[in-house]
């Protein structure tokens, strides 16, 4: 259900820019109407969209993927030279690239990466020695040197799935036919992992639920010395399989695909530790339950040690392993335990093995995100308050700082500076007018930043570790040939509020207003996510979506309600075992706040969601009949043991165990209160929230002669998206609400 985001395709940035418009602009008297052709067309209204920002080991070259003006979806890899300030194309990826179909295993990975739609150069790795940087194209890999040369190393039909460079450069891996492969960089690859094992077997692949709601896609991992490899071996046996028909325009693919939904057998994870020409293959001692996540796999800095976290199933509990690579043998270093006990532990990145031997690890053990130190069997805690801490930016261990990203007012992001000794006070290295997202270099040395605001597309820029800005990457200014210039006088500024829950916890909403006549009451589109996890309202760029909706004459409105993220433990919390309802209730106050504004027409409230959203419209149509003037469900899940083990379980426990609270949860069993107009939306080929929780619905409707109306999308997965797709998604949306009277006043 990470993808979630990506599916609502609203485009609500939560770590972009700045208030420049108006002041740097010249506004033109009036703007054209935007529309849902122009927002999913090229150029992006948003401006540049670079990705994957690196930085060259040596510090000299920055290295980006840039998408095209003229074809927003394909990405090429560029350099800035940081001493000279030129930048130059690396790879072209429309040259190089074939263009040839992709190979299903390519495809699903792509999804589980949320880059499905992206074309050309999606990934790319710099060389240790900086000599060049690994590209895989099209399902080949290519060397492109800052020469300008470019050099193919592999020529193959079948698809090099997850490539990467060993640590120090000399090889390069990549998983064919189910198989890890090695081999010298230019030199030739060999398979390392056994033959003739099962069809269920995968070596150097993350499985399903790792990829798909861990945020982990690595299956293999180099040790510092380039001597040894981490390889994770996958049984998929025991999980269950759905066959799952992929319903295109001309023709329907059938794929039987193993998909471990909640309160069945995960796949069997092992770990070996070979040696990149296969030999020395000694098998990690992860413990005699084999009904457990690998949830991180990192070396220590000098090679001595390989740590695993391994995550129970409850997702209760990691122990953190350290395994002695020569042997396999594991000891527990720590364990870390949820905050509360009915509560889960929420994964992340946020840790570094230093130097020392100690370790910089995030948790939530006092009720809030933050960081602490652990050396010599003790903790120390670095961060402290009631906004929590979020990302791990960089360390720099010679001058013993760490930099990391923070929640400052609960709608903003801000970057900070801390010591490593947890002396001192935390150091603000951004500017709160935006809201901020940042990355570094290995070393810590050099920071990328990019932030934005409601008036201001995503912006770029280099800083030195105190944060002083040394140059723009995309300083991507509203002004002259910018995209979304022609439409800055119809640019509607979100208002933000908060509204008391029920039990009085304040919730954050956002609503952006059309141009209102006095005496006039407005429609309002209604959007929510809803589920546990992201946070839709941000004092960030919204998109040009929203401002899209707002251009139609509508009120857009979104509001966070309890389960979201950056609020703290106790505010996630109330949705353990409970999906389906705390979030309802929050969201229904939010329709009565609405109702109690003199320039809402309080029968004209349209209430849409995807995914998870999706889910929360039905549950919200059932909960409260006539309470909503109209209801879109995007690829809504419908039936919870239908969707996977580790996110389901995580907030609703095993169904083998609760199978009450997924009965409460389901939106099957009361579809038939459903009395408002309803559009259902799915892709057929959706192999994340399966088309079965459509078709399921759509009979239990159907055989009660319960109204409702659907418009299906052959081909498409769970995001249903594009410059010709996008806009008839929404065409569609207010085509059905026009329809039903849901429409702005004469």
């Amino acid at each position: 259900m990470r993808s979630v985001l990506a599916a609502v395709a609203l485009g609500l940035s939560t770590c972009l820019m700045t208030p420049v418009l108006a002041e740097t602009t010249a506004v033109p008297e009036a703007a054209p109407t935007l529309t849902f052709e122009r927002v999913f067309a090229s150029p992006s209204l948003d401006g540049p969209a670079p990705r994957q920002v690196r930085l060259s080991p040596d510090g000299r070259y920055l290295t980006l993927l840039r998408n095209r003006p003229e074809e927003r979806e394909r990405y090429d890899l560029w350099g800035y030279d940081i001493e000279t300030g030129e930048w130059r194309m690396l790879v072209d990826s429309a040259k190089l690239g074939t263009g040839r179909e992709l190979s299903e295993d390519e495809k699903m990975q792509r999804e589980r990466a949320r880059v499905g739609s992206l074309r050309g150069i999606i990934s790319y790795q710099w060389a240790s020695d900086g000599s060049g940087v690994l590209v895989p194209l099209d399902g080949d890999l290519f060397l492109a040197k800052l020469d300008g040369t470019v050099t193919r190393l592999t020529d193959t039909e079948g698809t090099e799935l997850n490539p990467g460079l060993s640590s120090k450069g000399g090889y390069v891996a990549f998983v064919r036919d189910r198989r890890l492969w090695v081999g010298p960089v230019g030199g030739e690859a060999k398979p390392i992992t056994p033959e003739g094992e099962a069809e269920t077997i995968r070596w150097g692949e993350a499985e399903f639920v790792a990829q798909e709601e861990m945020a982990r896609l690595q299956g293999y991992w180099w040790s510092p010395d380039d001597k040894r490899i981490v390889v994770q071996r996958t049984d998929e046996a025991s999980v269950g399989v759905v066959t799952r028909a992929a319903i295109g325009a001309k023709g329907t693919k059938v794929f039987d695909q193993r998909y471990p939904a909640a309160g069945t057998d995960n796949a069997v994870v092992d770990l070996y530790v070979i040696a990149p020409d296969g030999a020395n293959k000694v098998k990690v001692d992860l413990g005699l339950n084999a009904d457990i996540y690998v949830a991180r796999v990192d070396w220590a800095p000098d090679g001595s040690a390989v740590y695993v976290q391994r995550q129970d199933r409850a997702q209760t509990k990691i122990d953190m392993l350290a395994v002695d690579p020569a042997t396999g043998a594991a000891r527990i270093l720590f364990t870390e335990t949820a905050a509360r006990p009915d509560y889960w532990i929420n994964l992340s990145d946020n840790y570094r093995f230093l130097g020392d031997g100690s370790l910089l690890w995030w948790s939530e053990r006092d009720g809030f995100g933050h960081f602490y130190r652990f050396a010599n069997g003790q903790w120390t805690q670095l961060t402290r308050g009631t906004l929590p801490t979020t990302t791990l930016v960089g360390v720099d261990e010679a001058a013993g700082t760490f930099t990391y990203q923070a929640t400052t007012d609960v709608l903003t992001q801000q970057i900070y500076r801390a010591r490593l000794d947890g002396t001192g006070e935390p150091e603000l290295l951004t500017d709160p007018a935006f809201t901020n997202a940042a990355s570094m270099d290995a070393s810590g040395r050099l920071l990328y930043v990019s932030r934005s605001n409601p008036n201001q597309p995503p912006q770029s820029y280099l800083a030195t570790p105190d944060g002083k800005r040394v140059a723009w990457i995309e300083e991507n200014r509203v002004e002259g040939e910018h995209a979304y210039a022609p439409f800055l006088a119809g640019h509607a500024v979100p208002e933000f509020g908060t509204i008391a829950a029920e039990d009085g916890t304040p919730l954050h909403w956002m609503m952006l207003k059309p141009k209102m006549k006095p005496g006039k009451r407005y429609p309002v589109f209604f959007s929510h996510y809803g589920g546990p996890g992201p946070q839709m309202v941000t004092k960030g760029w919204g998109g040009a979506l929203a401002q899209a909706v707002v251009d139609r004459g509508y009120i857009y409105f979104v509001l966070d309600n309890r389960g979201s993220a950056n609020r703290g433990v106790d505010f996630e919390q109330p949705i353990y075992r409970a999906m389906g309802g705390v979030e309802v209730r929050d969201q229904k106050t939010g329709a009565l706040f609405l109702k109690s504004l003199d320039f809402v027409d309080p029968g004209k409230i349209a209430t849409y969601g995807w995914s998870y959203g999706g889910y929360m419209t039905l549950k919200m149509l059932e909960a409260d009949p006539g309470l909503y003037a109209a209801g879109i469900a995007g690829a809504p899940v419908t039936r919870w043991e239908l969707y996977d083990t580790h996110y389901t379980e995580r907030y609703m426990g095993d169904p083998r165990e609760v199978q009450e609270a997924y009965d409460k949860a389901s939106a099957i069993p009361e579809a038939t209160k459903i009395a408002d107009p309803l559009l259902l939306i799915h892709g057929m080929a959706d192999d994340n929230v399966i088309f079965e929780n459509a078709s399921e619905l759509i009979s239990v409707l159907q055989e009660n002669n319960v109204p409702f109306e659907m418009m299906l999308y052959p081909g498409y997965t769970h995001r249903v998206s594009g410059p010709k797709i996008g806009p008839h998604v929404w065409n569609s949306i207010f085509r059905f609400l026009e329809s039903h009277g849901v429409t702005p006043p004469e």
